[in-house]
């Protein structure tokens, strides 16, 4: 049986082949997998010299068949040159980028006299079940051991691997070809993983230790044990061994693999029971080995094999144990976990490299994305996008997920709400408030809001001398980002364990402060620990709720106070700990409207339902915008300028009463006594194309003092088109914005519009607003463009 790369070329080389494709195998795959109408998309994986590709060809699929050596694909195209419709690939499915494929997915993939040979069974027969479209197939054809010599048994399967790759199907079909298994896989359906035991032990007390390894990929060795579950390599301890050596050990037993005990890393403790009986179980990180993985103990395993981290949430039952240990080295991964108690160890564990070829593909491409989005200027920041593995930060998801370059983040924690308290930011995001901390080599950096690849992103700009202090509420999030950084960052991060509000730790406080500071929440306001630790001219940027609307705000810091440099339209996690605010929500019409007070203060509503039961006032104001015109900037300027500002929600379907406003959509408003106003644009031009659309802003009003609040509004809205607005969206005016401590006086804040929070006071100074007219107020999100609004 062939294990190297090279045997199978000096195979096909020398003129050699496999059985050739029967009449009966034609049959059955005419009767299980026929062309879909208007025609098919098919892959053949391992197609040797392509008579199978052929074959699909000429019954009217378009092919991708893909070998791992060049002298099969080279016999293939020659073979069968004269056959249209086939793509002939050089491609090891196992390890190789798998980019060529047709990114649409297939109706047909099939595995001829392959699949014996595969290593990582279960992962790429998951791989090529999620790269079936709606319907599609994947079939199997194998030699089984009952069918063939025993000194052949190498390249066929038994009974009970047939089973185990039937697992996680929602049909199996199961035909005899001429002595072959023909086995027709539809419907791959996810096992929700599960931790569960086995059978009672007669002990007073258990100790082992479990080998966490992974591959030149990263992926995690897992055996599928006899008694049905996944497992990781380990056992008991044995005389006066240390767990360290007893891991190394039992890795070696099962599997083949060789480790030095230096290179093992005691990670945790773990402390829990088995069928009453205590159970201590040392967690080992396994940093190098080497030897062929192999299936040492057959009696217990059926096989050995890597698994990719993203996909252990659906491979089925994993030994409890085995469970908190993969939770303990890459903390969020599995979902559900029984209670345990854990004692980290405070190991010396190097980095640990490995990362599928995709990857760096797939982050060249974020990382071009968002350079050609602007986001990423300099070549520093652009290098570390292009050299930080954020997949290795949000372990849980798809390497396309991780890498996605568009306006997407990672959740990768809950609350009990279901609402997201900890991701990993946009990457577009993230390189933009980077790029404007304007960090020199060397800086030490703070940033409030751990998750670790944001914080290697900036020690990568910033350098080998370079430090950075990320500070998280959050003891889990603390625990993941640790875990994440000793598994992959440079060394150069510091996680702590605090209410960030507070800013670092004193000891972590350069002397003369941070050269900069980055918040990676929604932040109502602004710590003063933030501005007393950030040194004489030093930027901290934020994500700042100002009226609600949520801006990345760049600072500079002169004295006491902060003077806005950038302003990027963003939405964050909110805040936790001693900043987090609860809005002010007054219900409205049975719920079927709120009304948001975001600037922490709710007005008297007396009297708002009646008039909402009476005459609606319109205003048109004359502003109109075409589609995907930008309006966030009219949002911020009436959230910041106007007195008695909130947001009006709807919640319920618009049925030609009161609002307008559509159900789960909100509006800029204003409130009086018994009165209400609020802007909304109206559809006034339609047509085939955006460009033939076009939209006015209106405003609608109620109550006596109804008609007075509509104008302001109006006023509001027409002095935005006249001084903010600008023909290209990212033109538009911003505010000269300046943060100033709570408790300065009003003689001492410069003209302009004043928003005052708990620990600050800023001010806005807007373009055209050379008189400082009614107050302020505030509130969060919610993007702006209009198409289809």
């Amino acid at each position: 049986m062939y294990t190297a790369r090279d045997e199978w070329e000096q195979h096909y080389g020398e003129g050699k082949g496999w059985r050739l494709l029967g009449e009966r195998e034609q049959q059955l795959l005419a009767e299980h997998a026929p062309v879909p109408e208007g025609g098919g998309r098919a892959l053949d994986v391992g197609c040797g010299t392509g008579e199978l590709a052929a074959h699909l060809a000429g019954v009217g699929y378009t092919v991708d068949a893909v070998d791992l050596t060049d002298s099969a694909i080279a016999r293939a195209r020659e073979e069968h040159a004269a056959v249209d419709g086939v793509r002939w690939l050089q491609l090891d499915i196992e390890r190789d980028d798998p980019a060529p494929l047709h990114e649409e997915g297939y109706d047909l993939i099939t595995l001829r006299l392959v699949y014996p040979f595969v290593r990582d069974r279960g992962r790429i027969v998951h791989g090529l079940g999620e790269r079936l479209r709606d319907g599609g197939a994947l079939v199997v054809i194998t030699p089984i051991v009952e069918n063939t010599p025993a000194e052949r048994h190498g390249i066929a399967v038994d009974e009970d691997e047939i089973t185990l790759l039937g697992a996680g199907w929602k049909t199996v079909e199961r035909a005899d070809a001429d002595g072959l298994a023909f086995l027709v896989l539809r419907g791959p359906c996810h096992l929700d993983t599960r931790a569960v035991e086995k059978r009672p032990t007669t002990g007073h007390a258990l100790t082992g230790a479990l080998a966490v390894v992974t591959d030149n990929a990263g992926r995690v060795l897992l055996g599928r044990s006899r008694r049905g579950m996944l497992e990781l390599p380990g056992g008991k301890t044995t005389g006066p061994e240390n767990f360290a050596t007893a891991a190394v050990r039992e890795l070696a037993e099962e599997t083949g693999l060789v480790a030095d005990p230096a290179d093992a890393h005691v990670v945790t403790m773990l402390v829990d029971d088995s069928h009453g009986i205590p159970r201590l179980t040392a967690v080992v990180r396994i940093t190098a080995w080497t030897g062929t993985l192999a299936n040492a103990e057959p009696d217990k395993f059926d096989r050995w094999e890597f698994f990719d981290l993203h996909a252990l949430v659906c491979v089925g039952d994993v030994f409890a144990p085995a469970s908190l240990a993969l939770d303990a080295v890459w903390p969020g991964i599995l979902p559900g976990l029984p209670p345990t108690t854990s004692y980290p160890i405070a190991a010396d564990q190097p980095p640990v490299p490995g990362e599928p070829a995709e990857a760096a593909r797939l982050r060249a491409s974020m990382t071009q994305m968002v350079s050609d989005g602007g986001w990423a200027s300099s070549e520093r920041v652009r290098e570390a996008l292009r050299t930080v593995p954020r997949h290795r930060f949000a372990p849980e998801v798809n390497l396309a997920a991780a890498y996605d370059g568009g306006d997407r983040a990672v959740i990768t924690r809950y609350d009990e709400t279901g609402t997201a308290i900890s991701s990993v930011s946009a990457a577009w995001l993230q390189a933009d408030m980077i790029e404007h901390l304007c960090l020199k080599p060397g800086a030490i950096v703070f940033e409030a809001g751990s998750g670790g690849y944001n914080a290697e992103l900036i020690a990568h700009v910033t350098g080998p001398d370079g430090r950075v202090v990320t500070v998280d509420i959050d003891p889990w999030v603390v625990r993941r980002t640790r875990r994440f950084l000793t598994e992959a960052g440079s060394g150069r991060v510091t996680a702590v364990e605090a209410d960030a509000a507070l800013g670092a730790p004193a000891p972590l406080v350069p002397r003369g402060g941070f050269d900069a500071g980055m918040i990676t929440y929604n932040c109502w306001d602004i710590a003063p620990a933030w501005r007393e630790q950030l040194a004489e001219g030093g930027r901290l940027v934020l994500p700042l709720e100002m009226g609600g609307y949520t801006r990345a705000v760049t600072f500079e810091r002169r004295g006491q106070v902060l003077h806005a440099r950038h302003f990027t339209y963003c939405g964050f996690v909110r805040d936790q700990g001693q900043q987090a605010r609860t809005i002010p929500v007054v219900s409205l019409l049975d719920g079927g409207l709120t009304l948001r007070f975001e600037h922490g203060t709710a007005a008297d509503t007396t009297g708002l339902e009646e008039a909402l039961g009476g005459p609606r006032h319109e205003v048109a104001t004359g502003v109109t915008m075409g589609a995907n015109a930008y309006f966030g900037s009219l949002q911020l300027y009436a959230a910041t300028t106007l007195p008695g500002f909130c947001r009006l929600a709807a919640h319920q379907e618009p049925d030609g009463a009161v609002t307008g406003i559509a159900k789960d959509r909100d509006a800029p408003a204003i409130t009086g006594e018994g009165s209400l106003a609020y802007l909304i644009h109206v559809q006034t031009k339609d047509g085939d194309s955006p460009p033939g659309k076009e939209w006015e802003w209106v405003v609608h009003a109620f109550g006596e003092q109804g008609p007075e609040l509509a104008e302001r509004l109006a006023a509001t809205a027409r002095a935005w088109e006249r001084h903010i607005r600008a023909d290209d969206n990212a033109q538009h005016a911003d505010p000269v914005l300046t943060v100033h401590p709570a408790g300065t006086p009003d003689d001492a804040l410069p003209a302009g519009d004043v928003l005052d929070k708990e620990h600050c006071r800023l001010v806005f100074r807007w373009p055209g607003r050379d008189v400082v007219l009614p107050g302020p107020v505030e509130r969060p999100e919610a993007v702006v463009v209009a198409e289809g609004v």
